[in-house]
This record gives C-alpha cells, sequence and structure tokens, in this order.
C-alpha cells in the first residue's frame, strides 16, 4: 500500500448540512483524483471521528496515512485540537505514521472560490453600486482574524465592487457594524460573501442579520476547493515515502503550508 490514504478532517458541527457539505467536498476531491482512497472525519460533533477513521485505515493494513485539515486558517483547531488527537491516537497505534498537511486557508484558491460564489449569487466584481461583507467565523486569535481582514482589503482594491469590508459571526465587527460601514461607503445594494466551508447555524443568523442582502454560497465543494485539498496532500504525500522530515510520529503533529497559485477569479469568469 504504497500511496497513503487520504483523510480530509473537518471540525463538525450539531447542523447535519455541515458533515453533508464535507461529504460532498469529499466526493468532489474523490472525482479528480479516482485512484486516490478518500476518507470523511471530524474533530468533535459529527462522525465519524479521526480516530475511527486512523483505525480503520490501521486495521485495513495501511502504515502511512495523510490528514488534510479542512480548515479555512490556522487557529484553534489547527495548532491545539488535531495535533493533540493525534498524539492520542499515536499511542494506541504506534505503527501508524500519519502526515498532517498545511491548512486550507488562506489561499487564493480560496479567494477564487469565495469570488464565484458571488457570481453564482449574481453579485458581479465590477458591481460600482454593490458593497460585499467578507464573513468570517471569528476567532479568539487575532492572526486567524486580521487574515480575513486581509483578504477584504484586497478584494476592496481589485474587484470593483462599491466597497469590501470584512465581519465575524463570533467576533467583532459583527454583520450589521459591516453592512453599516458599507452604506456610508455609498454601496447601495450589499451581499454577503461566507469565508465558511459549509453551512450552520452561524450562516444562518448571519442571513437573519442581512435580510436585503445577496448571500452566496459557502465555499462547499467548489471545484478549486476539491483541487486545493489535493494539492495539500501532494505537497507532503510524496515526503511521506521519501523525507523523513515530514513523518509523524506517534504523539507529534506536523503541518506545511505549500507556496500555490490557482487560477485567478477573473480566469473562473471568462
Amino acid at each position: 500500500m504504497s500511496t497513503p490514504p487520504l483523510v480530509a478532517v473537518a471540525h463538525g458541527s450539531r447542523d447535519a448540512r455541515s458533515a453533508t457539505t464535507v461529504r460532498a467536498l469529499a466526493r468532489a476531491v474523490q472525482g479528480q483524483a479516482p485512484d486516490l482512497e478518500v476518507r470523511t472525519a471530524f474533530l468533535d460533533l459529527s462522525e465519524p471521528t479521526l480516530a475511527e477513521v486512523l483505525g480503520e485505515l490501521h486495521s485495513a493494513g495501511h502504515r502511512d496515512v495523510v490528514v488534510v485539515p479542512l480548515l479555512l486558517g490556522s487557529a484553534f483547531h489547527a495548532r491545539v485540537d488535531l495535533p493533540g488527537l493525534i498524539a492520542d491516537i499515536g499511542t494506541s497505534m504506534p505503527l501508524l505514521r500519519v502526515t498532517v498537511s498545511g491548512v486550507l486557508g488562506p489561499d487564493p484558491a480560496l479567494e477564487s472560490a469565495a469570488l464565484d460564489r458571488l457570481r453564482q449569487a449574481r453579485a458581479e466584481p465590477g458591481d460600482p453600486e454593490l458593497g460585499v461583507v467578507l464573513t468570517g467565523v471569528g476567532s479568539s486569535r487575532a492572526a486567524a482574524n486580521e487574515a480575513v481582514a486581509t483578504i477584504a482589503r484586497r478584494w476592496h482594491r481589485s474587484t470593483g465592487f462599491a466597497a469590501v469590508t470584512h465581519a465575524f459571526a463570533t467576533a467583532r465587527p459583527g454583520t450589521g457594524a459591516a453592512l453599516a460601514r458599507l452604506r456610508a461607503r455609498g454601496a447601495r445594494e450589499q451581499a454577503i460573501a461566507p469565508w465558511f466551508l459549509a453551512p450552520g447555524l452561524l450562516l444562518d443568523r448571519i442571513a437573519r442579520e442581512a435580510p436585503d442582502c445577496r448571500i452566496a454560497e459557502p465555499l462547499g465543494d467548489h471545484p478549486l476547493v476539491a483541487e486545493l485539498v489535493l494539492h495539500r496532500y501532494h505537497a507532503v504525500s510524496g515526503s511521506t515515502a521519501h523525507r523523513d522530515g515530514h513523518h509523524v510520529t506517534p504523539g507529534h503533529a506536523a503541518t506545511a503550508q505549500p507556496t500555490l497559485t490557482l487560477p485567478t477569479a477573473a480566469s473562473l469568469a471568462g
């Protein structure tokens, strides 16, 4: 079994739509790499758990596995939860080598996918009367929130919308304040661009707070997201076979964040 399986691990949610979306993304990844074994797992709240999936792969004879975190930033789940889980799993499966790739975001591919979702919601870049709120979950880690704010500033300069700003579901600024900022900047209409992988209760709340806005779909199983998952996998899977520096021995989790250039929003629109 020389090709390590790809285990796409998401946070998990009590909202069944979230797990459904994650499984749809895994199918999209499988569709782009039909010879690769792709499995789905969750850190919490949804099934199967990461421990269950790794246990099944270990029982099937696999000794190398690549875990790709379906996380849009490097916050608590990527920095604490996932390494801790893998450390615990390593004690019960000492022969299994787990390599953890870099998280998905931020990345130009995700920005292109988010802009494409806006287009699908009839929110076209270049509309001088439309303002956009790029809305993330929010984190207690300032650097994770700043990554979303940086994307919003870049969009404000480059997309041709009347204005672009950012907001968070669980941190400040909130959606209401962001919409007021757009109106103050002259945006007669507004749209919400979710910096979310999947739907759920937080996005439902955001939609209620923005009843007159165009609400784009979350990133979900967009082809660029699936392609990015495979890029993260391939960035470390070759090293699993050839370079000890990327092996994750029991009790230690490592991440690798490759530089990636993927199609731009303009090329998607063309």
